[in-house]
């Protein structure tokens, strides 16, 4: 019989799995999709599924204080993540940003720390630094000689991400995980909807079945269902054991990156990927002050 950890350790994978797919799908899609209406229209798919999770559920609604911490979530996880990474995609092959966003679990931990007045150890304040310099290097070698302002957008989206999910997961001891991300959607729906439209700028019969595929993806997937079975995985095994399982991450968008978009495994990328496992594992136990 499988004990909850077990369990949370499980559907943690899954919802990682799906996740590490998002940037190969990204690809894809802005490949013959704007990056904005990728951006708004994923958000907008999410935010109608969750209207009619809403449906059934009827939550009960978030307080004054929890709608101001919903609005900075969502400005971190439906906007600024979502955005920064699909105008990356447009060039940048999703191995090479698989392994620079691998540092993102060790960004959320700054950011909850500084956010909620935790007080780490200097040692992780180092492994910190360290898997800062680390990604600046690899995005400096893997590119042509330096960084490039691609680059620039994923640590943009790393920091907007690292926002919203330490928001995000300080939240959910308030409120359900699910409704977190769903409230997050619903709320910013109206404007997710208006924008998509604007940003409608193709014949539908035009766009191949393929990028439809990918932005139906990251909309259902990335940017709702995949927090299903995270938030449930954590609930069931805990924060400290089912958030190793995001250290697989870039590996895995390594290989999705393979099979998808047909782009390389190197020497280079395994190594580095490697490094990134390294410091963010380093930087989970050193952590506590």
């Amino acid at each position: 019989m499988q004990t909850n950890e077990t369990k949370g350790m499980l559907l943690g994978f899954i919802g990682v799995l799906m996740f590490s797919l998002t940037l190969p799908f990204t690809r894809i899609a802005v490949a013959e999709l704007s990056p904005y209406f990728v951006t708004f229209g994923r958000s907008s798919l999410g935010g109608i599924c969750a209207l009619l999770l809403f449906a059934f559920t009827k939550p009960k609604l978030p307080t004054k204080s929890q709608l101001i911490r919903l609005s900075v979530m969502a400005l971190g996880v439906v906007y600024g993540f979502p955005l920064f990474v699909s105008l990356a995609m447009k060039t940048l092959p999703s191995a090479h940003g698989g392994i620079v966003l691998g540092v993102l679990p060790l960004a959320t931990a700054v950011v909850g720390a500084l956010r909620f007045n935790e007080r780490p150890s200097l040692a992780f304040w180092i492994t910190a630094v360290m898997g800062s310099l680390l990604v600046i290097t690899y995005a400096s070698l893997n590119g042509s000689g330096g960084l490039a302002s691609e680059d620039w957008l994923l640590f943009v989206a790393i920091a907007s991400a690292s926002i919203g999910y330490s928001e995000g997961g300080k939240l959910s001891e308030e409120m359900s995980s699910v409704d977190v991300i769903s409230w997050a959607l619903v709320l910013t729906l109206p404007i997710n909807i208006f924008l998509t439209y604007q940003y409608i700028d193709f014949e539908i019969s035009a766009v191949s079945t393929s990028a439809i595929i990918s932005f139906v993806y990251v909309g259902l997937i990335s940017m709702y269902i995949a927090f299903f079975f995270w938030y449930r995985g954590i609930a069931l095994g805990g924060v400290a054991r089912v958030g190793q399982v995001q250290l697989l991450q870039p590996f895995l968008t390594l290989v999705g990156a393979y099979f998808l978009l047909d782009e390389q495994i190197t020497a280079m990328n395994i190594g580095f990927a490697l490094c990134v496992l390294a410091v963010v594992v380093l930087g989970k136990r050193t952590r506590a002050k």
